[in-house]
């Protein structure tokens, strides 16, 4: 059965490499069938990676500890739960992995657009059909998980998919064991939505390709792949709060994140993907930003390579990642070619992305919007340059220097604040232009809320004067929030007549786009109260406790009582007991343990004891005992408002989903575009429908207070001047195709008729002009009946097997031999 795994993925690397020619020659000599091969090739990629990820799941469920990669990541005592997890625990599974994820995202994306966007598909499909080849090759020729262990005659133990000669194969008795770390329930998840996050960059990115190859770069393609690129930002999003959660319980230094190389490879791209969701509103809205688009999922794209390229390559250190490895040669050169490639085709259509508009105000959305953006590129740039400095310092200088958290938090922490304050600022900003009056009407309540909050704040921790400015800039962009909910449940009740439940359910359900991007910046809000709360108001403690001895850390005094221990399926489980008392209160018992694993015991693992809350975690850590328990030391931390970090994950998810509401737009999937006629008329309704939004969204903002009087004039008048032209080149396009389609069904008409008028008949099955002994239609390719004989004629024999005349002495059919 590996064998069979082994020869699905070479089938697979062979169907991509065809598939990448028959998409791009259809699409340059116009060839549907071919263009129409390349898609299909996408899905048997699909199910060949498919294949051969359930034989290797099947290996691991089934101990063939023959795979050099079952033996590495398994063994039998693991349960099956972490048994499937191991195909993610190994590099090589990992990438197989990455590919059958990227293979699902490119089958999603074909079926969902096999009848939309023609020009572009066949180009779409190559750029994912070469992201996959790619991934194929890494795994067949550099990281292999179906190679089997042989032992040579002189003892050596080789891997290699077919048996070397000289050797004999090797079936150990069990495993190594999966890596105590990754047999974590947060490991199971934590990876897989990494991966959804970083694989599904890669179909904007494809449709960002495809439309600079045909030069289709108005704002259709924009719409198009919005939602592809939320999907991913979710997931990419919730990774890396798994990863966080998987960190606070596991690694049991009182923390989440520690600016790590790998961990940092994931925020990278996070943070470019964030500001390209952001810069294609202006794009929709305005038509600006075009290049700056194009610039910002390049680097989405390339960042998630990097992200993969950093974990495995050995050019930095981590406790993600994994072994030294041949592969990270193979990613440099992809990252190379891909940053070339795109270069050179941005370079070549800059004529074709010139902006329609220019900024109008410095005070408006559209300018804040793109200060963001710069934000997020300046903090991707820092975050990079720290993660790199380690190579670069080593490179110039010789000298190893890395740079740790204090570095990542006094350079980004002054940053992030600014984008806070302007992420309050930005909903309260009207598009175009806000006048005075209307800053000072927006911004009274935000402001004065977070003036307020400050002696309010200090009274309750004035610890850190950091701490409580950054918890005033979240009660600004919070009171900002709720006055634009509550404004706009006014102006939808005032112009329908509902009641404030009603009209926010319409509002949330008519511009959940709007809405629902506000309640994921509530989510952030909340991630961010819990890094405020961790990192500048935690308390913590350590001792070394005799049986009955105490320890106090805030208002939390514990007494260690025991220490128990069990046997697990493939560990020894040690717990330590304490007692807790809260503010002189008995609060219950809190249980911090140490996993010692059979295969790995020189690597015990902490499970935390915790006890979570609205208010603070209290964070107990066994850190070590003596032989017999009667000693041991603990790690006590309270760390105050944890809680909501998690809870923002929440109410991302729910953010999410109400912006991208309907995931699937009904519209478009039930008018597909069949020819490019069919996709001109998509561009000019994708206008069309992006001009009378902006209405709309104008009309709102005046009604919420956000645009003057004079102003709402001015600026509706020019929309519906846009509004008016793209009515206009509608209707010309619409007179243009019905007058060519007069034409056509004129001449069909015409040649219909000269053929009858020559003696001809018609097809009918398609009813096509044909010669009158024509047996088969040359259009339609049905066979024709023959003709009837003339009144008092004798009936001339037909042959059985092809219906031409023969003669009466004629033995064979002269037009296919056949005997008669």
């Amino acid at each position: 059965m590996t064998d069979l795994g082994y020869a699905a993925l070479v089938l697979a690397l062979g169907l991509a490499i065809y598939g990448i020619l028959a998409s791009i020659l259809g699409a340059r000599r116009n060839l549907s069938e071919l263009v129409d091969s390349g898609r299909n090739a996408i899905y048997a990629v699909g199910g060949l990676v498919l294949l051969a990820a359930l034989l290797l799941w099947q290996a691991l469920l089934t101990d063939q500890f023959q795979l050099e990669y079952v033996a590495t990541h398994s063994e039998r005592s693991l349960p099956t739960l972490y048994k499937i997890s191991a195909l993610w625990g190994g590099q090589a599974g990992s990438l197989l992995l990455w590919t059958l994820v990227l293979c699902g995202f490119s089958v999603a994306a074909t079926w969902f657009f096999r009848k939309q966007q023609l020009s572009l598909r066949p180009y779409v499909d190559a750029v994912l059909l070469l992201n996959i080849a790619f991934f194929i090759s890494v795994v067949l020729f550099a990281a292999n998980p179906f190679e089997r262990l042989w032992r040579s005659t002189s003892g050596q133990i080789i891997t290699a998919v077919f048996q070397p000669a000289g050797t004999a194969p090797l079936f150990p008795a069990d495993g190594q064991g999966l890596n105590p770390q990754l047999q974590n329930y947060w490991m199971i998840i934590h990876p897989l939505a990494l991966y959804f996050g970083f694989v599904g960059m890669t179909v904007p990115f494809a449709f960002a390709v495809a439309a600079l190859v045909t030069g289709q770069l108005g704002n259709n393609w924009i719409k198009v792949i919005r939602k592809w690129a939320l999907v991913p930002w979710l997931f990419l999003t919730l990774g890396i709060l798994l990863g966080s959660q998987w960190a606070y319980v596991e690694l049991g230094w009182g923390g989440y994140w520690a600016w790590d190389p790998v961990e940092n490879a994931s925020l990278l791209p996070w943070l470019t993907g964030t500001a390209f969701i952001h810069s294609i509103a202006i794009q929709e809205r305005r038509g600006m930003l075009k290049v700056w688009n194009m610039v910002l999922i390049w680097l989405t794209f390339e960042l998630t390579l990097f992200g993969t390229f950093l974990t495995r390559s050995g050019v930095v250190e981590s406790v993600h990642s994994f072994a030294l490895s041949p592969i990270g040669p193979m990613f440099a050169v992809f990252i190379f070619s891909t940053l070339v490639g795109f270069l050179a085709l941005l370079v070549w259509r800059l004529p074709l992305l010139q902006g329609d508009n220019q900024l109008d105000a410095v005070l408006s959305r559209e300018t804040s919007y793109l200060t963001q953006n710069v934000i997020f590129l300046v903090i991707m740039i820092v975050t990079l340059l720290g993660t790199l400095f380690r190579p670069i310092s080593e490179w110039v200088t010789g000298d190893k220097i890395s740079l740790n958290a204090p570095y990542f938090n006094k350079v980004n922490g002054p940053i992030f604040l600014v984008l806070f304050i302007l992420m309050g600022a930005a909903p309260l900003l009207a598009w175009r232009r806000s006048a005075p009056e209307t800053l000072r009407r927006n911004f009274s309540i935000p402001v004065i809320a977070g003036i307020l909050s400050l002696p309010v704040l200090w009274l309750l921790d004035n610890r850190s004067p950091a701490g409580f400015v950054g918890l005033s800039v979240l009660v600004f962009v919070f009171a900002g929030i709720v006055q634009e909910f509550v404004r706009g449940v006014r102006a939808r009740s005032r112009a329908t007549g509902d009641g404030p439940g009603r009209a926010l359910f319409s509002l949330l359900n008519r511009n959940g786009r709007r809405y629902g991007g506000y309640i994921v910046h509530i989510g952030i809000l909340m991630i961010a109260l819990g890094i405020i709360g961790n990192e500048f108001y935690q308390s913590e403690g350590q001792a070394n406790l005799k049986v009955g001895e105490s320890v106090t850390v805030a208002n939390y005094t514990l007494t260690y009582r025991d220490l128990e221990a069990s046997q697990g399926p493939n560990y020894i489980e040690l717990v330590g007991i304490m007692d807790v008392n809260r503010n002189g209160r008995p609060s219950g018992q809190i249980l911090a343990k140490k996993l010692i694993y059979n295969k790995n015991q020189e690597q015990p693992m902490t499970e935390v004891g915790l006890r979570p809350g609205l208010i603070e975690d209290l964070y107990v850590v066994l850190a070590g005992f003596d032989g017999m328990g009667a000693t041991a030391s603990f790690k006590v931390y309270v760390n105050p408002l944890m809680s909501w970090m998690w809870i923002g994950g929440l109410v991302i998810i729910l953010g999410v989903l109400i912006a991208a509401h309907p995931i699937l737009d009904k519209t478009r999937a039930g008018q597909p575009a069949t020819t490019s006629a069919d996709e001109t008329l998509s561009e000019l309704l994708a206008h069309r429908e992006a001009v009378f939004q902006a209405l709309r969204e104008l009309s709102f903002d005046h009604q919420v207070g956000k645009i003057t009087d004079e102003d709402f004039v001015v600026f509706e008048a020019n929309l519906k001047q846009v509004a008016a032209n793209a009515l206009r080149a509608l209707d010309r396009w619409r007179a243009r195709v019905a007058e060519e389609t007069d034409l056509t069904l004129k001449r069909d008409i015409k040649t219909r008729q000269a053929a009858l008028s020559r003696g001809g008949r018609a097809c009918p099955a398609c009813n096509s002009p044909a010669a009158l002994d024509d047996k088969f239609c040359a259009t339609c390719g049905a066979t024709r009946p023959a003709l009837p004989a003339p009144a008092g004629a004798k009936a001339t024999p037909l042959c059985p097997h092809c219906g031409k005349p023969f003669g009466p002495g004629d033995r064979f059919c002269a037009g296919c031999g056949q005997a008669l």
